[in-house]
C-alpha cells in the first residue's frame, strides 16, 4: 500500500514538472517570436453615392445615360423641356435691351435739335405775347372811347396774360432742355437695367439648368426617372456611384493602432479576383472607436476596441464592386526604422 503511494506522488510530482516546463518553454518562445513584418485587415470596398435631379422644375425631354454607363466630369446626363425657358430669356433680354436704351439717352443729354426747337418756340411765345399786350392796351383804349364793350378789353386782358404764361413755360422749357437729365433720373435709371441685367442671368441661369451634367467621373447606379416624367429639385434623376477615390472600409484593433498611419503603402485582394492585388494607401484612420467606452476600461477591454480605417485602393480594371468583400495587406517598417508618411502617387495610368 505503501508502495502505491509512493507511485502516485511520483507521476503527480513528475506531471507537475512537466507542466511547468512547458509553461516555461511557450513563455521563451513567445517573447523570442521575431515582430510581426505584415498587418492583415479584413473589409469592403466602399465609395460615394450622389444623386443628380435638375435644377428646375419641368418635363424631361431627353435621358442620354443608362444603368452601369460610365460617365465623365461635364458629360451631358439629360435635358428638360427648354420652350418655356426660352420664352423666360427672350423676354427679359428685350427688358434689358429697353432699358439700356433709356439709360443712354439720359446720359447722352438733350440733342441739339431739341433745344434749338425749345428756342424757337420761346421766340414765337414772345411774339405771341408782344400781340396780345398790344391788343389789350388797345381794347383799353376803346372801352374807354366807349367803342368797345368791358367785355372784350376783359378777354384781350385774359389772352394776355395767358400768352405771358406760355412764355414763361417756353422759358422753362429751353432751361431744362439746357440742363438736360437730372442725375437722379439717371441714377434711377442704372438701377432698373441692373435689376433688369440680374433678371435676363436668372432667366439664362433657369436654361442652362435646364440639362442636367456629371459633376465628378462615376458609373450610372440607377436611373430613377425617364423622359416625359416631371422633374423637380426633390426628385433624383440619377444615382451616380463615385468610383475615384474608391476605397476599402475596413477596421484596426486597438493593439495595432500604433503600428499603422496615413500614407502608408498596402495592398488590397479579392476572393472574386484571386491572384491579382490592387496598390493602395491608407488615406484616413477614424479619431475616435466606433463605441462610447467606458469611463474606465480594463486591459482586456481596451483590446477589442476598433478604429475605421480607409484604404484608398487603385481599380484600373474597373474589377472591385460596391461591398465587395476584400483583404488588405499593409507592410510595416522594420523594428527601429522611422516611420515614413510619403504621399502616394495617384491612381491614374496603373
Amino acid at each position: 500500500m505503501a508502495n502505491k503511494k509512493k507511485i502516485a506522488r511520483g507521476v503527480v510530482l513528475l506531471v507537475a514538472i512537466i507542466a511547468i516546463g512547458f509553461g516555461i518553454w511557450q513563455w521563451r518562445s513567445h517573447n523570442n517570436e521575431a515582430p510581426a513584418t505584415h498587418l492583415t485587415l479584413y473589409g469592403n470596398v466602399d465609395l460615394r453615392q450622389v444623386d443628380l435631379a435638375f435644377n428646375d422644375s419641368e418635363r424631361i425631354a431627353s435621358l442620354d445615360a443608362l444603368e452601369g454607363d460610365h460617365v465623365k466630369k461635364g458629360q451631358l446626363l439629360g435635358t428638360l423641356d427648354t420652350d418655356r425657358l426660352t420664352y423666360g430669356v427672350e423676354r427679359a433680354q428685350a427688358q434689358a435691351a429697353a432699358q439700356q436704351a433709356v439709360v443712354q439717352r439720359l446720359e447722352a443729354g438733350t440733342r441739339p435739335e431739341d433745344i434749338r426747337k425749345a428756342r424757337a418756340d420761346l421766340q414765337a411765345a414772345r411774339v405771341e405775347t408782344d400781340n396780345a399786350e398790344r391788343n389789350a392796351r388797345r381794347l383799353e383804349r376803346l372801352h374807354k372811347q366807349n367803342l368797345a364793350s368791358r367785355q372784350q378789353a376783359d378777354d384781350a386782358r385774359a389772352n394776355a396774360d395767358a400768352a405771358s404764361a406760355r412764355e414763361d413755360a417756353a422759358r422753362q422749357a429751353l432751361a431744362l432742355a439746357v440742363a438736360g437729365p437730372r442725375k437722379e433720373d439717371i441714377v434711377a435709371a442704372k438701377a432698373t437695367l441692373k435689376a433688369d441685367q440680374a433678371q435676363l442671368a436668372l432667366a439664362r441661369r433657369a436654361l442652362h439648368d435646364a440639362r442636367l451634367y456629371a459633376p465628378s467621373a462615376g458609373i450610372i447606379r440607377d436611373r430613377i426617372l425617364e423622359p416625359g416624367d416631371m422633374a423637380s429639385p426633390q426628385r433624383p434623376v440619377y444615382t451616380l456611384a463615385l468610383t475615384n477615390p474608391m476605397w476599402v472600409r475596413t477596421y484596426v484593433s486597438e493593439p495595432d493602432l500604433g503600428k499603422i498611419h496615413p500614407g502608408m503603402a498596402a495592398e488590397v485582394t479579392t476572393d472574386s479576383f484571386p491572384g491579382t492585388r490592387y496598390r493602395g494607401w491608407i488615406g484616413y484612420i477614424s479619431p475616435t472607436a466606433e463605441f462610447t467606452p467606458k469611463s474606465v476600461e480594463t486591459t482586456e477591454v481596451r483590446t477589442h476596441l476598433v478604429y475605421q480605417v480607409r484604404v484608398f485602393v487603385c481599380n484600373p480594371r474597373d474589377q472591385l464592386r460596391l461591398g465587395m468583400p476584400a483583404t488588405v495587406t499593409v507592410k510595416l517598417p522594420a523594428a527601429g526604422a522611422a516611420a515614413t508618411g510619403a504621399a502616394p502617387k495617384p491612381c491614374n495610368g496603373d
